[in-house]
């Protein structure tokens, strides 16, 4: 029996704990990055869900309801273009694009980098619009106050067991798109409790951005954690 080679391929270099070692450099940045939110009292707070879930929708319709009564920004995350900054742009509020060029996630060193470009001083509500994903994101925390997670009824609601981090570490779920729950196979009941029985303490707003149903709901509870930071 031949044994198996212990030998490294050439030009190759073996490192271990790489995940541990990058962790912990994000989550370094992402003390940083809480520091200075807290010198102007600005809420950040993280969305995250998976591709077409209707974040960017969610982001136009929240600008409409509140950039009257709170100043809000956008950070935008993709892999590519400028698409989604500039429908956030075309409701009058601040949206800058992070362009992660392939990478699926952002991190707290490229939040940081772009946090130079808004006037903290002048902003109650900064999102962080994240790249489109329920693995990745979760793993990195980016200094926010609040991770919000969309999961929307297109997708079948097996997804907390299925992508559990992404609902352990999340601080509210919003069931997004509920316009169509009467066309398509999804309960609500029945993602709620997988939910919390990944995470009893996750808040859960059934909303959609074309009805209107449950947008007000989410607004108080952004306005009521804006209050709580200030105060």
């Amino acid at each position: 029996m031949i044994e198996k080679s212990t030998k490294a391929a050439r030009g190759t270099v073996q490192c271990e704990n790489t995940n541990i070692n990058l962790l912990k450099a994000n989550d370094f940045v992402a003390d940083i990055i809480k520091k200075e939110m807290a010198k102007t009292n600005t809420l950040l707070i993280n969305i995250t869900s998976s591709a077409g879930s209707g974040k960017t929708t969610l982001m136009q319709k929240t600008a409409e309801k509140l950039k009257d009564k709170i100043k809000i920004a956008v950070m935008v995350g993709d892999l590519e273009t400028e698409r989604d900054a500039e429908r956030i742009r075309e409701t009058g509020i601040q949206a800058l694009q992070i362009v992660t060029g392939g990478i699926c996630h952002l991190e707290a060193q490229m939040v940081h980098q772009v946090l130079e470009q808004f006037n903290l001083k002048e902003i109650d509500l900064l999102f962080i619009e994240n790249v489109g994903n329920l693995v990745c994101p979760s793993s990195f925390d980016l200094g926010e106050d609040y991770r919000v997670t969309l999961m929307a009824t297109t997708e079948g609601d097996d997804k907390p067991k299925k992508y559990p981090k992404m609902f352990l570490t999340s601080d509210l779920m919003l069931v997004s798109k509920a316009d169509l729950l009467p066309y398509v196979p999804f309960s609500v009941e029945a993602v709620t409790k997988d939910a919390h029985e990944v995470n009893h303490e996750l808040e859960v707003i059934q909303i959609s951005s074309l009805s209107e149903e449950g947008i007000d709901e989410w607004c108080a509870w952004l306005l009521d954690k804006v209050e709580q930071k200030k105060g």
